[in-house]
């Protein structure tokens, strides 16, 4: 299994949120296209502030530590279609219990817990070299969207 850590949320062109993992030597990225919502719950988690009301994260952090549980690694196991999957790899009164999740999800939870991220051999055949994600031609295109007030706005309204 190969180590990865969040780098960051950035944007695509249309503005969909897209989760970058990297690896430890930072010559790898993986892109994961997800959702806003749970682009915003990942934000909040890398910045460690929470809200007055939990969300989803904080309720299962809450039950994992009442249980008596620890997260003790999320796994971004398999690649079907275009669709990531992971898993919950949990202690509980020493039996290791894996529990399937949303790639989201399962990161969103192991910023929380402080738990490491892995991908599978099979996933990390889609990482792309950092050199790749940062040609000229997509350099130009973020330049343009940083420009743009737009960017500015979505950007605002995760914090």
């Amino acid at each position: 299994m190969i180590p990865v850590k969040v780098r960051e949320i950035a944007y695509d062109i249309l503005m969909n949120p897209v989760l970058l993992l990297i690896d430890e030597n930072e010559l790898k990225a993986l892109p994961i296209w997800i959702g806003p919502f749970e682009a915003h719950a990942i934000a909040l988690a890398l910045q460690g502030f929470s809200l007055d009301k939990p969300q989803t994260t904080d309720l299962l952090k809450a039950l994992l530590d009442r249980l008596e549980s620890r997260l003790s690694m999320v796994v971004i196991n398999d690649v079907r279609d275009g669709t990531y999957y992971a898993e919950l790899h949990i202690w509980h009164h020493g039996q290791q219990l894996v529990i399937d999740s949303r790639p989201s999800d399962a990161i969103a939870l192991a910023i929380r817990a402080e738990a490491p991220i892995y991908l599978t051999e099979k996933v990390a055949q889609d990482s792309l070299a950092i050199n790749e994600l940062l040609s000229e031609e997509l350099q130009e295109d973020i330049k343009e969207l940083l420009s743009n007030k737009n960017f500015e706005d979505e950007k605002k309204a995760l914090h």
